[in-house]
């Protein structure tokens, strides 16, 4: 489980996670919605170590992620992670982008890794991709193969950060239909989305952030049908 205890963060003069504590057990998917600024993507690139924390713990399996004793490329590996850009080397074919780095990383053979790269873009829908250049592909084939990437690493745990923000309305669906075959599989996900829609069906718990604070955090139905918290009612009322 991903078990995070009392973090903060600021950057600078500005406390953007403010003493947030969280569980997400195996096989939960949460999704994290809120306004820009609240602390939601601070929070993935923390988990996954990317950037530090100021005080509080987060520790994954047990492990403590921002501990100098842990090894962050080992432990990155359990915790895959899809950010709004998906970054892809033009230069490589869709198949050799999803192999470099079980090659690099996980010392895959050329053979192993070609197998698992087909193996994964064939399950998010781009088997018939896979010698083509990251460029040729849509806005949404390309955020699928940043899926099929991180799937790749065979993760516990997957993050994902608003990867349908910089889509074309018409894309959003297909990358929201992979996430969804992902939690019908039970992959463990934190999902931080504008997709109220997606939250709605697919969350096991939503959790609302405002300004640095998880001011409300409940399954669904609950936090979309009876809102407690005065913020998230405005939230929610200025989304639909």
């Amino acid at each position: 489980m991903i078990e995070i205890e009392n973090v903060r963060k600021s950057f600078g003069p500005l406390e953007v996670l403010k003493g947030i504590n969280l569980t997400v057990p195996k096989g939960e998917v949460l999704t994290i919605i809120g306004g820009s600024g609240s602390g939601k993507s601070t929070l993935l690139t923390c988990i996954n170590g990317l950037e530090p924390i100021d005080s509080g713990r987060i520790l994954v399996d047990g492990t403590e992620v921002h501990a100098r004793s842990t090894n962050l490329n080992s432990l990155r590996q359990k915790i895959g992670i899809v950010f709004q850009q998906w970054n892809a080397f033009p230069h490589l074919t869709v198949q050799q982008n999803v192999m470099l780095a079980q090659q690099k990383v996980l010392k895959r053979s050329k053979a192993e890794a070609a197998a698992e790269a087909e193996k994964q873009l064939k399950h998010v829908g781009l088997g018939e991709k896979l010698d083509v250049y990251p460029t040729r592909l849509s806005g949404g084939q390309q955020q699928r193969m940043a899926i099929a990437r991180a799937l790749a690493m065979n993760p516990t745990y997957m993050l994902f950060d608003e990867v349908t923000s910089a889509l074309d309305p018409q894309l959003v669906g297909e990358v929201l239909d992979t996430l969804r075959m992902l939690a019908s599989e039970g992959m463990t996900m934190i999902c931080v989305t504008h997709e109220m829609k997606f939250a709605r069906e697919v969350s096991d718990r939503v959790a609302f952030f405002h300004k640095g604070v998880m001011a409300e955090i409940a399954p669904p139905e609950a936090l979309f049908g009876a809102p407690k918290d005065p913020e998230l009612q405005k939230f929610l009322a200025a989304t639909h």
